[in-house]
């Protein structure tokens, strides 16, 4: 029996990357998952890799409001509540102090900030006592990489939502933590990587590891796993970095 029997689990994001390795693990360990993301193709392509009696795939945008409340419908109508909930989906560019647009920031914070505010918000009325609720931080929040800083104050507003949230949601023994992963091999690392004005490439971000390589997306996974199951059941307001190193040196 896996440590997340019965359990019901929300990822956002989950269609590829860190969302779906992560949507895996938890379907392993028990639970049926329901993730989103705004790629159908891709959503239907991650239901048959995890199998469709583990988990249900709703098209969605967190950044748009009503997809968000078609997102929780369908889990309400499961009848479950809600255990588990990683706010996983993000937005990513490159763009420098000088070339930052309305555009940029607004899509940029669209989603990881105000996403996943309302992903959680949303969530509240679903949430089961006891629950775990994990956030998708990052390394970058720390480290002030060039042209990366647009998605870096993102992030760092989810570290900060985390340990407000842990304390606002504690009385009813609902833990918020979030998770910091570093380099990880991702499509989204493609994705970076092929919007850099300067060539770049995934060697180069490897150097700047300790470790000596970039992550994989299933040990993201198995960290929050491990905040989402009672391994962690005196874990609150953390922020758990994996990240090779990074932060570390």
């Amino acid at each position: 029996m896996g440590q997340l029997e019965g359990k019901t689990a929300v990822v956002t994001g989950g269609g590829t990357g860190i969302g779906l390795a992560t949507a895996v693990r938890l379907a392993d360990e028990g639970a049926h998952v329901f993730i989103t993301g705004r790629r159908k193709t891709q959503l239907d392509a991650a239901v048959e890799t995890i199998g469709s009696a583990r988990a249900t795939a709703v098209a969605g945008d967190i950044s748009n409001l009503a997809d968000l409340d078609r997102l929780y419908d369908t889990v309400r109508a499961w009848g479950r509540g809600l255990d588990v909930l990683f706010a996983n989906a993000a937005a990513a560019s490159f763009a420098t102090l000088e070339q930052i647009t309305e555009e940029h920031f607004d899509q940029t914070f669209d989603v990881n900030v105000r996403g996943t505010l309302f992903t959680v918000q949303k969530a509240l009325p679903l949430l089961n006592d006891g629950a775990s609720v994990i956030l998708n931080s990052s390394v970058r929040a720390d480290d002030g990489v060039t042209a990366f800083g647009t998605y870096a104050a993102s992030k760092a507003a989810l570290r900060s939502f985390s340990r407000t949230w842990a304390n606002e949601l504690k009385d009813r023994n609902i833990r918020v933590n979030a998770v910091s992963p570093g380099t990880i091999d991702t499509p989204g690392l493609d994705g970076v990587v092929a919007t850099a004005d300067a060539p770049v490439t995934k060697s180069q971000f490897a150097a700047g590891v300790p470790l000596g390589r970039i992550g994989r997306a299933d040990e993201v996974a198995n960290a929050v796993a491990f905040l989402a199951s009672e391994q962690s059941s005196f874990i609150l307001g953390a922020n758990l970095y994996v990240d090779g190193g990074e932060n570390q040196f």
